[in-house]
């Protein structure tokens, strides 16, 4: 099992940099700063009819918020959802693929599970292996990866990247005092030629995972000469992910944020500056566990016979996704 770094961070790296930046504390002592770094960007106090200041563009929220639209192309263009594109790498590959879209009018974020074997046929790359969307990152980059991404979510907008690496996951886990999750199975592989080398042995039943094992348990596939293992494959193993994110997520946004933060800030790469940062941030505050919503890209896992090899991929839904984001945006087609 050479994969290591796996779902868990993936997920609120974006939150990291935005809802703790903007966090009460960080606000009250920056409140100068930061509403001059803001109106340095563009953005600017307008008075409303109500005499209400808010920032120059911004849409009345409730208005906004009830505001439904006849198509995607229509929604993607009008709404003011920011979504961005979450990577977990394993070397030139990314493990880990994420669509976080947050409504920043209802606090709402869905976050949506690419599976890394979605089949992508790009034309002059022909390889069995090639037409998986964990490829592209090594010839394409995060260009490549957003355009895959976006093409297969009905064109999308993607507004930032994040990438993540795996070195802080045990300290940010433990900072928080491990997490409480259900452990579906014995969980059981050793693979001693592994960098590092694994022992995985984690108990079936309900337990808190210290960083050690919580990041066994996000890399645990199957058991060694493919034994055991998730019923369904990978879609298990991103249900159970799920899981342990909704886990992770109450436990910090409850009073831990901050440590999470100067924890991982050091292992994020984004393309999002501070002030865009700052600014979602204010919108970001009081956001709750519940107001997470984890989805698997519809589909389902087949094999496929390219050029001689049998390899399983997952092949996406394209009528079901686009369903799913006319729900996520709030389209309602025009009935003939």
């Amino acid at each position: 099992m050479k994969t290591f770094w796996k779902v868990f961070i993936v997920s609120i790296v974006f939150f990291s940099i935005a809802i703790v930046l903007g966090s009460y504390s960080y606000l009250k002592v920056h409140e100068h700063n930061l509403y001059s770094n803001i109106n340095n960007e563009g953005f600017e106090e307008e008075k409303t009819k109500d005499n209400i200041f808010r920032w120059k563009g911004e849409k009345d929220e409730k208005t906004a918020e009830n505001k439904t639209y006849s198509s995607l192309p229509e929604a993607f263009k009008d709404n003011d959802r920011i979504n961005i594109i979450l990577l977990g790498m394993e070397d030139i590959r990314t493990d880990t693929i994420m669509l976080a879209s947050f409504d920043q009018n209802t606090k709402k974020v869905d976050i949506i599970s690419i599976p890394r074997d979605t089949y992508v046929h790009r034309r002059g790359y022909e390889q069995a292996e090639q037409r998986k969307i964990n490829a592209i990152y090594g010839e394409h980059g995060v260009d490549g990866v957003k355009k895959a991404v976006s093409h297969i979510l009905e064109g999308i907008p993607i507004h930032h990247y994040v990438m993540v690496d795996y070195e802080g996951v045990e300290n940010i886990i433990d900072s928080i005092g491990g997490v409480e999750v259900v452990v579906p199975f014995h969980m059981r592989y050793r693979d001693p030629t592994g960098d590092p080398p694994l022992n995985i042995n984690i108990k079936e039943g309900k337990q808190v995972l210290d960083g050690k094992k919580s990041l066994e348990f996000l890399r645990y596939r199957k058991g060694n000469n493919n034994k055991g293992g998730y019923i369904d494959g990978d879609l298990g193993r991103i249900k159970a992910q799920q899981q342990f994110l909704q886990s992770f997520l109450r436990k910090t946004l409850s009073y831990r944020f901050p440590v999470v933060i100067k924890k991982s800030f050091d292992y994020v790469k984004t393309d999002m500056k501070l002030t865009e940062a700052l600014a979602y941030s204010t919108k970001a505050i009081g956001i709750k566990d519940e107001d997470f919503t984890f989805i698997t890209l519809p589909g389902e896992g087949e094999f496929k016979r390219i050029n001689g090899k049998l390899l399983s991929y997952f092949t996406y839904d394209a009528l079901q996704t686009k369903r799913l984001l006319e729900k996520i945006y709030k389209v309602n087609p025009p009935k003939y």
